[in-house]
């Protein structure tokens, strides 16, 4: 399969320490196998850093290679109440110390106003059921490929 990491700058090679805390799935490389929703990453991190243009870079990822038993992989197949408790510990983690012990996480992509959601939650304006619902992306479902570790990357080659 293909997959696309879109950025304000070009991706040479994947560097786990530029990853930002904080995210859906923890600190690691986010990739999309929806064109479309990379180029809109790329657009949006120009809009919050202020330089760059929209890049780009695709990688084959070979599906077999997570049922191969040497990486560790959570799959999240729709918007859950597992996924978000999720990605509620993760986006609440200011550490760079993995939160989980996966290699590689799936699953859908929260919506833009997750910071603001998890407010309300921790603020007990909504409930867990509620939140979960909040995140769902407004669009059509995005799926996003986490790869969190320097093992995991070893299985994505750039096209």
């Amino acid at each position: 399969m293909i997959l696309y990491h879109g950025s304000n700058v070009e991706i040479d090679r994947i560097d786990l320490s530029k990853s930002n805390v904080g995210k859906d799935f923890g600190v690691g490389f986010y990739l999309t196998p929806n064109r479309d929703h990379a180029l809109g990453q790329a657009q949006r991190k120009i809009e919050i850093f202020s330089f760059g243009v929209p890049s780009l870079t695709a990688f084959s990822f070979d599906e077999k290679e997570l049922q191969n038993g040497e990486l560790a992989v959570k799959v999240f197949d729709d918007y859950t109440l597992e996924w978000a408790e999720f990605v509620l510990m993760n986006r609440q983690s200011s550490s760079r110390i993995p939160l989980h012990e996966y290699d590689i996480v799936i699953g859908p992509v929260a919506d833009d106003t997750v910071g603001y959601q998890i407010r309300r939650l921790l603020g007990q304006l909504i409930t867990m059921e509620q939140f979960m619902k909040e995140l769902k992306y407004p669009k059509e479902k995005s799926i996003q490929y986490f790869f969190g570790t320097e093992k995991s990357l070893k299985y994505l080659k750039k096209i």
